[in-house]
């Protein structure tokens, strides 16, 4: 579902002709299969949120090649990619990234809205998903009437609404309480063993680690470790 074929990246700082070539990632090679969770770990700097914007599109590795779903997602233009992301992948932030001035509902819609579905097709799509991560009767409500919990919810339901065989999710649970945090893991279990999709997860918790059937670790852009997990 996921392959990455030794990826190397860096980051060029300061002005022209004083610059400096900082190494974040070196010679990375792993792949998720699908159905899988799998979780990577490592400390702030370790270049794990950088791998995840390669994954997603964003920044382009110097070196190496990534596949999704048989794409080779490395040779694909900006446009390309965006609609490989929109037909592909699903995203879960931290803070959740959803538009202030927007209702649960209409975060939820936007995707359909991009990929061009009638506005009968949204209105269900939109119902059914709302409804499936338990928060339909919040439909109405923007995102600062929201508790964090359910503000991820909502998250998740946008990340799903275009039936995406992926979803990347970056520190998920970074901004929710202990008790938030194990209602999520556990939705994210159920929506895996129920619906098949293959997440690949960054977190620095351990707890989020444990969800997952296996966990990758970076240190100092390296893989260091593979470590097997039965899933929770």
């Amino acid at each position: 579902m996921i392959q990455i074929i030794n990826v190397s990246h860096d980051f060029e700082i300061g002005k022209k002709g004083k610059q400096a070539t900082i190494s974040v990632l070196k010679n990375i090679s792993f792949s998720v299969q699908k159905g899988e969770i799998v979780t990577l770990v490592g400390r702030s700097g370790s270049g794990k949120s950088t791998l995840l914007n390669l994954i997603s599109g964003f920044i382009r590795p110097k070196e190496g090649e990534i596949w999704m779903n048989g794409t080779k997602v490395t040779d694909l233009n900006e446009m390309k990619f965006a609609d490989f992301r929109l037909n592909h992948l699903g995203f879960i932030f931290q803070s959740f990234q959803l538009i202030p001035s927007m209702t649960a509902f209409q975060n939820v819609e936007l995707p359909l809205i991009l990929k061009g579905l009638s506005e009968k097709e949204r209105i269900q799509s939109t119902k059914d998903m709302l409804d499936k991560v338990g928060l339909l009767e919040y439909k109405d409500h923007y995102p600062s009437e929201l508790s964090g919990g359910q503000q991820q919810r909502v998250s998740i339901a946008r990340a799903l609404i275009v039936n995406p065989p992926i979803i990347l999710a970056d520190e998920p649970t970074g901004s929710l309480d202990s008790e938030t945090e194990e209602d999520l893991l556990r939705f994210i279990k159920e929506l895996n063993a129920d619906l098949g999709i293959t997440f690949l997860i960054i977190t620095h918790d351990d707890k989020v680690a444990d969800i997952g059937h296996r966990t990758i670790q970076l240190v100092d852009g390296r893989m260091s470790e593979e470590v097997l997990y039965e899933a929770q």
